[in-house]
C-alpha cells in the first residue's frame, strides 16, 4: 500500500498570523544603527510589548478606517507594538510610542511609517515560518526588514534604509523575551 500525503502550503496570511501569535509578549530590544555615509553608530535599548490582535478588535477597525478599507473584518489579524527606547551616549529623552499592524492578503497595513505619521503599507513574505521579510516604500525612501524568531526566547531584526536608491543606514537588533 502506498501512502501519499499532500498538504497545501500555508498562505502568507496564515504564516503572518502564526508569526504574530509567536511574537506576542514582552521583549528587550538592543539595537545598533550604522550610518553608512558618516560611519557613525547609535546604540538603543528598548522595552517592547507585542500584543496579538484578533480580527474583530477595535484597533484593527480604526486601522482599516485610516486606510479607507471597506469591510466589517478587513484584517485576518494584527499586532499592536508599544515601546520605550533609551539612546546611549547622547542626551536625548526616552522615546515612547506605539504602532498597529493589520494583515490582509500579502500586504501588511500599518497606522504610521518609520518617518511619517501617515498610514503606510508593506509587502511581506516568509523565507520560512520563523522569518518574515517586509518592504515598505514612501517619500522616495524604502525600508527592507527581516524579522527572525529563534526559538521561543530570541528574535533578530535587520533593517536597511534607502533614500533615492542609496543605502543610508542599517539597523541590527537582538531582542530577548522576558
Amino acid at each position: 500500500m502506498t501512502l501519499s500525503l499532500h498538504h497545501q502550503p500555508l498562505t502568507a496570511e496564515a504564516l503572518a498570523q502564526q508569526f504574530f501569535r509567536n511574537c506576542a509578549g514582552e521583549w528587550t530590544s538592543r539595537r545598533r544603527y550604522y550610518s553608512l555615509n558618516s560611519g557613525e553608530t547609535q546604540e538603543v535599548t528598548s522595552e517592547i510589548t507585542v500584543e496579538f490582535l484578533e480580527p474583530e478588535q477595535e484597533l484593527l477597525r480604526e486601522l482599516a478606517q485610516r486606510h479607507e478599507l471597506q469591510s466589517d473584518t478587513p484584517f485576518l489579524c494584527g499586532s499592536r507594538v508599544t515601546w520605550e527606547s533609551h539612546y546611549e551616549g547622547v542626551s536625548r529623552k526616552p522615546s515612547r510610542g506605539e504602532t498597529v499592524f493589520g494583515v490582509r492578503g500579502d500586504i501588511l497595513y500599518r497606522d504610521r511609517g518609520f518617518a511619517t505619521p501617515k498610514p503606510v503599507i508593506a509587502d511581506f513574505w516568509f523565507t520560512n515560518p520563523e522569518t518574515m521579510c517586509l518592504k515598505t516604500e514612501y517619500n522616495n525612501s524604502s525600508f527592507e526588514e527581516e524579522l527572525k524568531l529563534i526559538g521561543q526566547k530570541y528574535r533578530t531584526r535587520q533593517t536597511v534604509i534607502c533614500r533615492d536608491g542609496e543605502e543610508l543606514m542599517i539597523g541590527q537588533y537582538l531582542e530577548t523575551r522576558h
